[in-house]
């Protein structure tokens, strides 16, 4: 449950103007409350806490600088039996440290489906963060030559993943994607598997 330190007025503004609607709070000690991508904020008087299971969004929505910068993203899908359940991971790090993290389950589908999907998801995160420049790694060859170009796209459901990839891409002034070891991208694969052994 993430903590954002912050001055609750200036939180609820920057959640306003993003087309999020602000209910009152529960409490007396409550300010406002706020449900966006299936988190809730709560206000307090000097923070607001985000809680669900699916922060990263609004996290994105209360983060307190104009966005910009460089960050690093992994990705990484999971499945069980193919095709068969399956989840996404994703981790954002920048010069801080971990920006944010998460991993979610996204019904019946293939290896490389779920791929593509934590691909994308970690694209719209890094997107609602406002960062310019992406470096982003992932352990499926397959996923990053086809994005690339290097290799065709065959599959009508992977071409049209990869395209909603390139279309999300072009938000960023510069990126670029990195097939890497397993072992480099082992939290966003943890991500996604911790997903699935909570199904």
């Amino acid at each position: 449950m993430p903590v954002i330190e912050c001055d609750p007025e200036t939180a609820r503004e920057r959640v306003a103007a993003a087309g999020v609607t602000i209910a009152d709070g529960n409490t007396d000690h409550e300010r406002w409350r706020a449900d966006y991508g299936g988190a809730t904020a709560v206000a307090y008087d000097d923070k607001v806490v985000v809680q669900g299971g699916d922060t990263a969004r609004l996290e994105a929505l209360l983060r307190d600088d104009d966005g910009g910068g460089r960050v690093h993203v992994y990705f990484d899908g999971a499945c069980r039996g193919n095709p068969g359940p399956s989840s996404v991971g994703y981790v954002l790090v920048d010069d801080g440290g971990i920006v944010t993290d998460g991993g979610e389950t996204i019904g019946r589908a293939t290896n490389n489906q779920a791929e593509y999907a934590a691909l994308i998801k970690a694209l719209e995160i890094a997107t609602e963060y406002g960062f310019d420049e992406l470096h982003i790694r992932g352990d499926s060859e397959l996923i990053v030559k086809q994005v690339r170009g290097e290799w065709n796209t065959n599959d009508p459901e992977l071409r049209e993943q990869r395209v909603r990839v390139r279309e999300l891409l072009t938000q960023f002034d510069n990126w670029q994607l990195e097939h890497v070891p397993r072992e480099i991208n082992d939290r966003a694969d943890q991500l996604a598997n911790d997903a699935l052994d909570d199904v």
